[in-house]
């Protein structure tokens, strides 16, 4: 895979690799992966928190206040 950067954005990435002692191919790689764990672990929520919807397993605005308001008495 190739993937072209501005020149701006390639000198951002050289300089924060060199900051991290890294080159530049490994600190790419490191943000990509990085990335894309976070968006599947993310899209994973997504998709539990809408089951739990579906399932009809959520609090209505008035007990999110009850529970908020028992937080800040405790």
């Amino acid at each position: 895979m190739e993937v072209h950067f501005t020149p701006e954005l390639q000198a951002k990435l050289d300089r924060v690799a060199a900051e991290n002692s890294s080159d530049v191919d490994g600190y790419v790689q490191q943000l990509v992966e990085s990335y894309v764990d976070h968006d599947v672990w993310f899209r994973e929520q997504v998709k539990e928190a809408t089951e739990q919807l579906d399932r009809g397993e959520f609090l209505t605005h008035e007990e999110m206040g009850v529970r908020i308001q028992q937080m800040f008495r405790s």
